[in-house]
């Protein structure tokens, strides 16, 4: 498969493309996403990057605590909520 499935929200679909490898397009569209979703998952991202300071604005502007979980934890988790 080479697109997400049809009908994921933008952040699904930047998660599905951070799962397939391509960090940059996931990134681009959690960017495009101005809600809390969009923003979780942009933070995530850039935890997954390694940028914990950058990390912690998008986890602000998503309500959401820094997980204390490993990054697969906390995909799991985010996927759950949005799904």
């Amino acid at each position: 498969m080479s697109s997400p499935p049809a009908g994921y929200s933008l952040p699904l679909q930047a998660l599905w493309y951070q799962a397939k490898g391509d960090w940059d397009k996931a990134h681009q569209l959690a960017q495009a996403d101005d809600s809390k979703a969009g923003a979780w998952v942009h933070a995530h991202l850039h935890r997954v990057e390694g940028d914990a300071s950058n990390a912690a604005y998008w986890y602000r502007r998503a309500g959401q605590d820094v997980p204390a979980t490993s990054l697969s934890g906390e995909l799991q988790s985010i996927v759950e909520a949005l799904d």
